[in-house]
């Protein structure tokens, strides 16, 4: 696509206009070189040709191998009853080479994309340990209430008929609730960092017996500024526990935090840290405010643009575009930090089930959440680096689908 090579070109001849237009600051975007503060840190400088990437021919890709079966893995026959009932056939690589490890009871940091099956790789060993040890418990830790919920839904589809109880602690919820779901003592405990370190310093939860953790989406909670949250909670821990960090990437943050709280980590790794094949990258660019959403309104209407997931940076762009959009009759709603959980989770359920086609979001649906059949995720703002733009575009172009991906500069 040409517009990259616009984009340079203006932008050498007037290095302002790469900041965009500020029309009532709405739909503002900033230069992608320029340090922001935002969401706990600083702007990569980001080369922008790096967004500009065609799908491959074929989107066939070398495999991995597989070496084990469900059936090979040292599961109790209820767990495996519940996997032919839910349809899991042949292990993911992330399943295949983790679970052994995980089921020995050795430490893991699990490197993998969202979409691969690694919160299965991590939920079945632990039901599993519980399953011959009902005193076994279990604290699971992520970054978002959608992805702790989800997690959560997983866990059911997978304990059924165990009979083991699970209890989902996050913020921006009803408090009393989650507490009364800790009375019936679950051996499993899913919560949001600071929703759980809010509960053990009231004293309604007590870590101190958990002997397993896991760290969902763990280089997202670190870019969010959960480091000290989670230290807290992770020395309420007992000294002999297993700890499995599961992450997209491996920041050095990451490696400093396994360091300290993991003993002999096993890393697997199923993944590398570019983006998908099968995803074409291209790059938009407008000269203004006005020119940037009539463009964006222009590529919501053509064909094959059925199933949409729009990014911005801030709340307020979120809300304002997805009003806009609604006005032009597409069926359009939101999700951002300021809406209550029983308003996001509705969205996401309509935008799951097809009821809109267009789904305006922070980043916060960026990690973890798995949405099918997403055609298109658009960019309407620079992605803050560019570990934020891979855990964007990996929306689309999944399960050997062909996706495309624009970003707005």
């Amino acid at each position: 696509m040409n517009s990259y090579s616009r984009f340079a070109r203006s932008a050498k001849q007037n290095p302002r206009r790469t900041q965009g237009a500020r029309t009532g600051g709405l739909y503002r975007s900033r230069s992608a070189g320029r340090p922001a503060r935002s969401g706990g840190g600083y702007r990569e400088h980001i080369d922008i040709s790096r967004f500009v990437k065609q799908a491959s021919t074929s989107i066939e890709c070398p495999p991995v191998p597989i070496v084990n079966r469900f059936e090979d893995f040292d599961l109790s026959p209820i767990l495996k009853k519940n996997l032919v009932k839910l349809g899991f056939g042949t292990p993911t690589p992330i399943q295949d080479q983790a679970m052994p490890l995980i089921i020995e009871g050795k430490d893991v940091i699990g490197l993998a994309n969202t979409g691969t099956g690694k919160t299965a790789a991590y939920l079945l060993p632990i039901i599993e340990k519980i399953l011959k040890n009902n005193r076994s418990e279990a604290v699971i830790i992520a970054p978002t209430r959608e992805l702790a919920l989800q997690i959560d839904g997983d866990f059911k589809n997978l304990s059924r008929g165990t009979r083991i109880e699970s209890a989902v602690l996050v913020g921006g919820m009803p408090s009393r609730p989650q507490m009364q779901q800790l009375r019936y003592r679950p051996n499993v405990i899913i919560g949001t960092p600071g929703r759980l370190k809010d509960f053990q310093q009231r004293n309604v939860v007590n870590f101190s017996g958990f002997t397993t953790v896991v760290l969902d989406e763990v280089d997202r909670m670190l870019d969010m500024g959960f480091i000290n949250d989670i230290k807290e909670i992770i020395g309420q821990l007992p000294q002999k526990r297993q700890s499995l960090f599961f992450s997209a990437t491996m920041p050095d943050r990451i490696r400093v935090l396994s360091a300290q709280f993991l003993q002999d980590p096993v890393i697997v790794s199923i993944k590398s840290n570019q983006t998908a094949e099968n995803v074409e990258q291209n790059v938009i660019k407008t000269n203004s405010a006005y020119e940037k959403l009539d463009e964006l309104k222009k590529l919501l209407a053509k064909p094959g643009v059925d199933k949409v997931l729009i990014f911005s940076d801030t709340k307020r762009s979120v809300e304002k575009l997805s009003e806009e959009l609604r006005r032009e009759g597409f069926k359009t709603e939101s999700i951002h930090g300021n809406k209550r959980q029983s308003q996001r989770q509705k969205a996401l359920d309509e935008f799951k089930s097809n009821k809109i086609s267009v789904l305006v979001a922070t980043d916060v649906a960026a990690r973890g959440l798995d949405i099918k059949d997403v055609t298109h995720v658009i960019n309407f703002t620079v992605p803050h680096t560019y570990d934020d733009y891979i855990h964007r575009i990996g929306r689309t172009g999944r399960m050997n689908c062909k996706g495309t991906a624009y970003t707005f500069a």
